[in-house]
C-alpha cells in the first residue's frame, strides 16, 4: 500500500497469482458478510454467486482492459502482472469495507475510501508510470485505472446491495420467502401400533 517514487526505471511486480487470487476470495467473503448483516433477504446459492461473479469479474475484466490500454500505450507489463498488481489493489478495498460494514458511519467510510482506498491505488499508479513513457500515455492509463479502481470501491460500499436485491427480485420475485428448511411430514402411528409394539418388546423383556 505505499507508492515508492521511483518511476525512472521498471519497478518489479510480482509474477504470481496466489496472493490475488486469495484477496479476491476475501473480498468475496466480506461482500457475503455485508449482505448477511443488512436487511437483503438471503436466498440459497443466489447470493455466493453474485458476489464471485462481481469480484471475479472487476478483477478479470478491468486487468484486461486495462493490459489493453497499456499495450496502446507502450507500458512494459504483462498479462500476468496486471492480473498481480490489481489483485494485490484489492487489499485496500478489503479493509475499507471490513471495517465500514461493522461500522456504519458514511464518515469514516469516506476516510477510508481517500486513505486506505486511495494509497492502494497510487501503488499502482507509480508502478504503471515507472513502466510507461510519455505524459499523455502516463496520463489516459494511470488516469483510467485509478478511476475504476476508486469507483468499485463506492460501488461495493453504496450500490452493490440494492443491485443484488433488484436481482433477486426479478429473478423470484419481491414477495418469495427466504429460503427455509421444512421438517418432513411424519405420519401418524395408530394407537393400536403403539399398543402392539408396546407388547412384544414387554414379552422380549
Amino acid at each position: 500500500m505505499v507508492p515508492v517514487k521511483m518511476i525512472n526505471f521498471p519497478q518489479k511486480i510480482a509474477g504470481e497469482l496466489y496472493g490475488p487470487l486469495m484477496l479476491v476470495f476475501t473480498l468475496v467473503a466480506i461482500l457475503l458478510h455485508g449482505m448477511k448483516t443488512s436487511d437483503t433477504i438471503i436466498r440459497e446459492g443466489t447470493l455466493m454467486g453474485t458476489a464471485i461473479g462481481t469480484c471475479f469479474g472487476y478483477w478479470l475484466g478491468v486487468s484486461s482492459f486495462i493490459y489493453f490500454l497499456a499495450y496502446l500505450c507502450n507500458a512494459q507489463i504483462t498479462m500476468v502482472q496486471m492480473l498481480s498488481l490489481l489483485g494485490y489493489g484489492l487489499f485496500g478495498h478489503c479493509i475499507t469495507l471490513l471495517v465500514t460494514y461493522n461500522i456504519h458511519f458514511h464518515s469514516l467510510f469516506y476516510i477510508f475510501w481517500l486513505v486506505v482506498g486511495g494509497l492502494s491505488t497510487l501503488r499502482m499508479v507509480a508502478v504503471l508510470v515507472s513502466r510507461t513513457v510519455g505524459h499523455t500515455q502516463r496520463l489516459i492509463l494511470c488516469g483510467t485505472l485509478a478511476a475504476l479502481h476508486m469507483l468499485f470501491l463506492l460501488y461495493l460500499h453504496f450500490a452493490y446491495h440494492k443491485v443484488v436485491e433488484g436481482i433477486l427480485d426479478t429473478l423470484e420475485g419481491p414477495n418469495m420467502p427466504p429460503f427455509q428448511r421444512v421438517a418432513r411430514d411424519i405420519p401418524v402411528v395408530s394407537n393400536a401400533v403403539l399398543n402392539t409394539t408396546a407388547k412384544a418388546n414387554a414379552l422380549t423383556l
